[in-house]
């Protein structure tokens, strides 16, 4: 019989546990910390307290919905980083704690390689995953990059923001809407109804693969102060518009940096993670990629894209399957320390 994990995440702001047995997720539980909104961001400190309050409730409801007593665990994965240190510490310790309490195996995952990995789980729907190498977009809130995926647990980055994600530019290009947080579903919801052609903004000159989207966003904010001045009603008149326009010219930038990269690997498997990998004009742009036999992609379901622990408990099963385990003295990190 496969080995069962149970798999703790911790990184931001959502507080998350899943069963995993082989490569198949049994259960897959995700606490939201509503508190956020009021601050239009995440505030570290009460993300921590959060974590605190929830992760004993959702470990317990992610066994329950796997109808997995503790004593069946094999071992406990838990993300060591990267994320907010607050957060970290919280799974982390409770990881060490139950794992040692069971006397199993203390696997730590980091959180990107989890994104990355979650294309691996299988289920009753596909049982579809990626050949060796491929090419992964990774991108959130707070990376953008693209991967060579050599093997599991074999990565390079080759290419990478040098500044803001693109994530975060989705979020401020809502914040300086008007919009609530988080603002990037929202962009993407309105961009739907809107021109993506109707404001047009100047892509970054960045060399090689690697990506910027601090001046996009400058440029972003220029345009709604200068439009503003002379009509007051500018964004309600024009928020379709203007989603679609910013989304547009951020996933255009994506693209192009991806394309390239796939044409000097020679690599035609092509993934995406990460939370941004749910936004809808993406997933259109890699479908229209494979319709026109460029390559072979893979899009994750959106239970896998934002921060969620069936991705730490698969890398936690692979892990597993190598031996690779962790001791008590792990301490988490707040950036990723694989290149």
């Amino acid at each position: 019989m496969s080995a069962i994990i149970l798999g703790i995440e911790s990184s931001c702001d959502d507080t998350s546990a899943a069963v995993i047995q082989g490569q198949k997720i049994l259960s897959n539980v995700i606490a939201n910390q509503e508190v956020h909104k009021n601050y239009g961001g995440v505030v570290p400190e009460l993300a921590s307290r959060a974590h605190q309050q929830n992760i004993i409730p959702v470990i317990a409801s992610a066994l329950h919905k796997a109808n997995i007593s503790k004593n069946q665990l094999d071992a406990i994965a838990f993300t060591r980083g990267p994320g907010l240190l607050g957060s970290l510490l919280v799974g982390t310790s409770f990881a060490k704690t139950f794992a040692m309490g069971l006397d199993v195996p203390l696997i730590e995952v980091d959180h990107m390689q989890g994104h990355i990995l979650a294309h691996f789980i299988k289920d009753e729907e596909t049982d579809i995953v990626p050949e060796f190498p491929f090419l992964c977009l990774t991108v959130s809130g707070g990376h953008t990059q693209i991967v060579l995926v050599k093997d599991y647990f074999d990565m390079e980055i080759i290419g990478k923001t040098i500044d803001d994600a693109a994530g975060e530019a989705f979020d401020k290009a809502a914040k300086i809407l008007g919009l609530p947080y988080p603002g990037g579903p929202l962009i993407d919801k309105y961009a739907k109804e809107g021109n993506p052609l109707a404001f047009k903004f100047t892509e970054p000159r960045i060399p090689e693969l690697d990506y910027s989207f601090s001046g996009l966003k400058t440029a972003f904010l220029y345009l709604i102060r200068d439009k503003l001045k002379k009509n007051e009603h500018f964004i309600e008149e024009n928020l379709n518009d203007l989603c679609a326009s910013i989304q547009h010219t951020i996933v255009e930038v994506l693209m192009k940096k991806l394309k390239i990269a796939a044409k000097q690997t020679g690599i035609t498997q092509v993934a995406i993670a990460g939370g941004v990998s749910a936004n809808s004009e993406i997933r259109k742009r890699f479908v229209e990629m494979e319709e026109a036999g460029e390559w072979k992609v893979f899009i994750p379901k959106f239970q896998y894209t934002t921060d969620n622990a069936a991705m730490i408990a698969i890398a936690g099963y692979l892990k597993y399957l190598n031996g690779e385990f962790t001791d008590q003295k792990a301490r988490p990190y707040a950036r990723s320390i694989n290149k």
